[in-house]
């Protein structure tokens, strides 16, 4: 498989990071985009920790990760600029009612077979984007919804790359690790 056939974020270009105006509502579904378990910061934490544990035997699948991390913190940045825009403070947490959590590692999974691993990480995207497609039916803000919409064609493309490796180094050799 060639690496240089993978791409890792869509082609159509981000809309500007805008905003109708300041929206509680809107900001408090931002940050649980940056700082709950279902969020940016988990992608990047646990891609960062997949492309360690994979690069020895498996480089490829390592260097995919460390590339659809730097999207994800792409995609963290326009969260937390989205966040901030509408009104709330853009740490790394989240609102469950009037109750802010703060972000944890605990919040991922870190399987070290390959399978689970790349199980995981389809899971994560799919959960995602399923995510962003309820945000972007409940906010009325074009911008935004613009924004969601544009990060989903990401996640796509992160999903087609994780169903590759798993098809190439799961299914193709049977299972077996090397």
């Amino acid at each position: 498989m060639d690496q240089e056939t993978f791409i890792y974020q869509d082609s159509a270009p981000y809309p500007p990071i805008e905003v109708c105006g300041p929206n509680l509502v809107y900001a408090a579904e931002m940050l649980s985009n940056i700082g709950s378990c279902n969020s940016e910061m988990s992608a990047v934490s646990l891609y960062f920790y997949n492309s360690l544990i994979s690069k020895e035997p498996y480089a490829q699948i390592a260097e995919c990760f460390q590339h659809i991390m730097i999207v994800e913190m792409h995609h963290l940045d326009m969260y937390g600029q989205l966040a901030y825009r509408l009104g709330a403070d853009p740490r790394l947490w989240s609102y469950s009612g009037r109750r802010a959590s703060y972000w944890s590692p605990g919040c991922n999974q870190y399987p070290c077979q390959l399978e689970p691993l790349l199980r995981n990480a389809i899971k994560g995207e799919n959960e995602a984007i399923m995510k962003y497609r309820r945000q972007a039916e409940r906010i009325k803000d074009e911008n935004i919804v613009a924004i969601l919409n544009r990060i989903i064609l990401d996640e796509k493309c992160h999903i087609h790359i994780f169903d590759q490796l798993y098809r190439t180094y799961v299914l193709d050799r049977g299972g077996q690790e090397s």
